[in-house]
């Protein structure tokens, strides 16, 4: 798991991966910055965390090998971005093939992005989501995995509609992950299979 913040998806993930048929585990935590409540979340679950400090490195390449690294030496097999607000650089793909997940609060295409809730209010749309798609080597445009439609009203903030967000992200994610884990996602292109239930 790659985190940055407050790690509520990366919360949701431990519990769900507290259910035996989840399919896999949670094998380490890694942040880029030392100070986030998402490290303190997987030390109380007994995840062995990493910080990778972004200021480090001097390049997004050398911090990407440096997080590949960190992910590979836990023995994990794929990374789970979980509010991670760092762009990736080509090599962690070359490294990890259609095994890099993120989850993104817009529908996408629309709104990539580090600010897809305040674009979403600012266009007036009426419906937003969430979708969860592979990383390629492009911001928020890998192949999508599942979408899930949340409804704008008018008296939506910013605030208010992340909230909403966030409630199907903690839903949608676990499934999504747990599906990945039990190895019943494929790849063609663009398009992701499902195999067995959603």
């Amino acid at each position: 798991m790659l985190v940055s913040g407050s790690g509520s998806n990366l919360q949701a993930l431990i519990d769900a991966a507290e259910d035996p048929g989840f399919g896999g585990r949670i094998v380490v935590v890694v942040s880029d910055r030392a100070s986030v409540r998402a490290l303190d979340r997987a030390e109380a679950a007994g995840i062995p965390t990493r910080v990778v400090e972004w200021s480090a490195f001097a390049d997004r390449d050398s911090f990407t090998r440096a997080v590949c690294d960190a992910v590979a030496d836990a023995g994990a097999e794929a990374m789970v971005l979980a509010g991670f607000m760092r762009i990736l650089a080509p090599v962690a793909i070359e490294r990890f093939p259609e095994r890099i997940i993120n989850i993104h609060p817009a529908l996408l295409p629309a709104f990539p992005g580090a600010h897809a809730v305040r674009q979403a209010l600012a266009h007036g749309v009426k419906l937003t989501g969430v979708t969860v798609h592979f990383v390629d080597e492009q911001v928020d445009h890998g192949p999508i995995i599942a979408q899930e439609p949340v409804r704008v009203f008018p008296d939506d903030d910013e605030a208010s509609l992340h909230a909403r967000i966030q409630q199907v992200e903690h839903d949608l994610y676990p499934k999504v992950v747990s599906a990945f884990a039990q190895g019943r996602l494929r790849v063609a292109g663009r398009i992701v299979y499902w195999e067995g239930p959603r």
